[in-house]
């Protein structure tokens, strides 16, 4: 690994610089970013791969969709559709993408769920669409400096601080750690759910290197819900159970269901896989391996990406549960519900002035 990441240090390079450039001229005005009277909210992080966006845009939600009018957007990774779309009740995870189709499962009754690649055309959509719109969350926009948001929240893997990181290829990051002085709040996920102070203040002096002295820094853990049955109204999770999903990194979730459930076997497919009828079959024949006491046990994403007509039909004949997940925040968390509630609240009020 070391040899490679040596081979590939002069490609890293050539990136570090070109990201650079891009960041300096939309520092400079060269480029342009808009910024528009909805309060416009940004999670995103500064490297590829899963760092709990989805979890942490759902918690905003919970925190303002009871008093603002609130829609996210996303780009809709790996969905079939191109442009803006907003969802509706024909929609699925091949339109929207599975992390807005799970927004849309979850929260579709209260909120605006949207999907578009290019931000700064997609929010006056929405606007277009939902007029009464207060509050728009950019899934995933920390490099799409387009659009200037009111809250830059930054996000930071636990296992895989971005401080310890080099940029692509070398490493995993989109842009050097600099780019973390963009932030407004950096929140540290998938952390243990106890962590010392003196640890919790090693991680914070690193990351104020980077961020700024006196950037705000919050620790949120994974909390993992009750596994829920997909089809039935009411129904106990089998004694044995095939776990399955396609997601960046599911080794977390994987140690607790081998600790909490008898869990028979785990089947990794790609981040935002498209399952087919081929993987559907190779699961349920899985299961049924292991005895008529054994059901399929998946995400959230994964699940909303089998809710098709047909999948569904062949999945009604065994068990099949998904894993709700939330944020935790091991402190803190009033005082960010109240910067967050505070910042929106004191924009609309100083518009009325």
């Amino acid at each position: 690994m070391f040899v490679l990441k040596i081979l590939l240090w002069p490609f890293a390079v050539l990136y570090d610089a070109v990201t650079r450039v891009r960041n300096y001229l939309f520092d400079i005005g060269r480029k342009p970013s808009f910024s528009f009277e909805t309060f416009v909210i940004n999670v995103g992080n500064l490297t590829v791969g899963g760092t709990g966006k989805t979890p942490h845009i759902e918690f905003l939600i919970r925190v303002l969709a009871d008093q603002y009018k609130t829609a996210t957007l996303s780009r809709g990774y790996g969905r079939k559709s191109k442009g803006f779309l907003l969802a509706d009740k024909n929609s699925d995870a091949d339109l929207l993408g599975d992390e807005p189709m799970q927004f849309y499962h979850k929260y579709g009754g209260k909120i605006t769920v949207t999907v578009g690649e290019e931000r700064a055309h997609a929010i006056p959509c929405i606007l277009h669409e939902r007029e009464d719109t207060k509050v728009i969350l950019l899934d995933d926009a920390y490099q799409h400096r387009y659009v200037k948001p009111d809250i830059n929240i930054l996000l930071s893997d636990y296992s895989r601080p971005f401080y310890k990181d080099m940029v692509l290829p070398a490493g995993r990051l989109r842009e050097s750690r600099k780019g973390a002085n963009r932030a407004d709040a950096v929140i540290v996920t998938k952390c243990p759910d106890q962590m010392s102070q003196t640890e919790q203040d090693l991680i914070s002096n690193d990351i104020r290197k980077y961020a700024g002295k006196e950037k705000p820094v919050y620790f949120s853990t994974i909390k993992y819900l009750k596994p829920k049955p997909v089809f039935k109204k009411s129904e106990d999770i089998p004694k044995k159970i095939v776990f399955f999903a396609g997601i960046a990194n599911p080794s977390q979730v994987i140690e607790k269901l081998s600790n909490e459930y008898n869990l028979q076997e785990s089947v990794r497919f790609s981040d935002h896989h498209t399952y087919t009828v081929k993987d559907v079959k190779h699961l349920i024949a899985k299961a049924t391996e292991f005895g008529n006491d054994t059901g399929l046990l998946t995400t959230e994403k994964d699940m909303v990406r089998l809710l098709t007509p047909e999948f569904s039909e062949m999945l009604k004949a065994i068990p099949f549960f998904y894993i709700p997940i939330e944020v935790k925040f091991l402190e803190g968390k009033q005082k960010f519900e109240e910067w967050i509630l505070n910042s929106v609240h004191s924009k609309y009020s100083s518009d009325k002035i």
